[in-house]
C-alpha cells in the first residue's frame, strides 16, 4: 500500500537488464515491491534502464554493514551468526540468496531503482559491471578499526573489513578506473555517495558482550568522528552528493528486546520498545546531526544530507496497519526460533530448528537483527518523498529524473 499524499506522477515503470536478481523478480512478480509503485502496477512492471527517463544521479557508492552488503560478506566468506545469508531462507522472496541479510532487497536496491540504476554490485564480485557505482559495504563491519575493540576485549565476530578497510577499497577502485584525480572529481561529481548506516555494530558488539549503556556512550564521539572523517575523505576526492544515515531505534528490535527484556514496564515506551537503548540512538544521531552541521559548514557547495532511519523507522511502526503489516507481530522476527519475539542467539534464522513466517511481507523484522524486503521498501520510500532526508529539498533535488 502507497501511503497517502504521494502523487501518481511520482510513480516509475522500470527496465533493467536481465542479472541474477532480475530472473528471480521476474519468478515472483505478484509479490513485487518496486519503489514507489503501488501494488497492482508493480504486478506488471517491466524494467528496461535504456528507455528510463535520465536521472541527476548517475551511480550510487555506498559504504556500511549489512544494512547495505548486496554480497561482499558472502564473497569473504560469511560464518558465524551470519554463516546462513548464503541460503535459503534468505532471499527467498527473489527465491535466491544474494548475500543480502533479508528475504529479499534492501533499501539502496530500491534507491537505484527509483534512480533507473541497475542493482549496486558488490565490490568483491570481481565480474561485476561498476559502471553505475559499486557497492563496499560489508555486513557486520565497524566504523572503527578492530584494534579499538581488542584494546576493550570487545570481539568482533563477523567481519575484519571496517569503514577504514572500505575506503581503501574505494580508492583502490577509483585508482583503477581514472586516469587523474581531475577525471575522479568527475566522476563523483553526479554520484550518490551512501555512508552507511555504519557504527552499529560498534555498539551492538559491546551491548551483547555485557557492555552497559553508560559504557558504550564513550565510544559515540568515536564513531561519529570516524563517520565525518570518511565522509571527508571521500569529499576531497570529489564526491558532492552525500547521504549519511543515522542508527535505528534498537531498542525496538527483537534482537534487544529479547537479550535485554526487562520486568519493568517503565523500561518499555508507548511502541512496546526498550526506552533506553531507543535514548541511546538517539544520543548517537544527535552526535551525528551536530557534525554534520560542521561538515556542511566546511564544505558549502557539497550535498550532505542525514537520512533518519530512527523516525522513518517509528513512523512505519506508528501506520503499520495501514502500509499493509501486521500489527501483532511488530516486534517479532519472521525467521528464528521461537519465543516471544521468535529470537535467539544462538540460534539465528536459517539454522536448523528455525522457521520461517509463510508471509514475509505482513513482517517487520525478516530475523530480528535485518529488516524484510517489504519494510526497507516502505523505509525508503519514506526517505525520498515523506521528508525523513534533511535537508528535505536537496533531498528532491538529487532524485530528479
Amino acid at each position: 500500500m502507497v501511503s497517502a499524499g504521494i502523487s501518481s506522477s511520482t510513480f516509475h515503470t522500470y527496465k533493467t537488464p536481465v542479472t541474477h536478481l532480475t530472473l528471480a523478480m521476474n519468478e515472483m512478480a505478484s509479490h513485487s515491491f518496486f519503489l514507489l509503485l503501488p501494488m497492482s502496477l508493480a504486478v506488471h512492471a517491466t524494467l528496461n534502464l535504456a528507455q528510463a527517463k535520465h536521472c541527476f544521479i548517475e551511480a550510487i557508492y555506498s559504504f556500511g554493514d549489512s544494512i547495505a552488503d548486496t554480497g561482499n560478506l558472502l564473497h569473504e566468506g560469511a560464518a558465524g551468526l551470519f554463516a546462513p545469508i548464503g541460503s535459503l531462507p534468505y532471499g527467498q522472496t527473489l527465491k535466491k540468496a544474494t548475500g543480502r541479510c533479508s528475504d529479499g532487497l534492501l533499501m539502496i536496491d530500491f534507491f537505484a531503482l527509483n534512480l533507473n540504476l541497475p542493482f549496486i554490485s558488490p565490490y568483491l564480485d570481481k565480474s561485476s559491471n561498476f559502471e553505475s557505482g559499486v557497492n563496499f559495504a560489508v555486513a557486520g563491519s565497524t566504523a572503527l578499526d578492530s584494534s579499538f575493540f581488542v584494546q576493550r576485549s570487545i570481539y568482533t565476530p563477523v567481519t575484519n573489513s571496517p569503514l577504514g578497510v572500505q575506503l581503501e577499497w574505494f580508492k583502490t577502485h577509483l585508482n583503477s578506473t581514472c586516469s587523474s584525480p581531475t577525471e575522479c572529481a568527475r566522476k563523483l561529481e553526479r554520484a550518490l555517495i551512501l555512508m552507511g548506516e555504519i557504527g552499529g555494530n560498534d555498539y551492538n558488539n559491546a551491548f551483547f558482550q555485557g557492555r552497559t549503556i553508560a559504557d558504550v556512550k564513550s565510544f559515540v564521539p568515536l564513531v561519529v568522528q570516524r563517520i565525518i572523517s570518511a565522509a571527508e575523505e571521500v569529499i576531497d576526492l570529489g564526491a558532492a552528493q552525500l547521504v549519511v544515515p543515522g542508527n535505528f531505534p534498537i531498542g525496538c528490535a527483537p534482537s534487544y528486546l529479547t537479550m535485554f527484556t526487562s520486568v519493568k514496564a517503565a523500561a518499555y515506551d508507548a511502541d512496546n520498545c526498550l526506552k533506553d537503548f531507543n535514548s541511546f540512538a538517539v544520543y548517537h544521531n544527535d552526535h551525528l546531526q551536530a557534525a554534520l552541521e560542521g561538515l556542511r559548514r566546511a564544505h558549502p557547495r557539497v550535498t550532505i544530507m542525514y537520512a533518519d532511519y530512527y523516525q522513518a523507522f517509528v513512523y512505519l511502526l506508528n501506520h503499520a496497519a495501514d502500509l499493509g503489516f501486521d500489527e501483532g507481530s511488530l516486534h517479532k522476527a519472521c525467521c528464528g526460533a521461537g519465543g516471544p519475539y521468535n529470537f535467539n542467539i544462538k540460534l539465528m534464522c536459517g539454522l536448523p530448528g528455525t522457521e520461517t513466517c509463510t508471509e514475509p511481507s505482513k513482517y517487520v523484522s525478516w530475523d530480528g537483527i535485518h529488516l524484510t524486503q517489504e519494510a526497507y521498501r516502505v523505509m525508503a520510500q519514506s526517505l525520498i518523498m515523506q521528508g525523513f532526508a534533511y535537508p528535505n529539498n536537496h533531498f528532491q533535488e538529487q532524485w530528479k529524473c
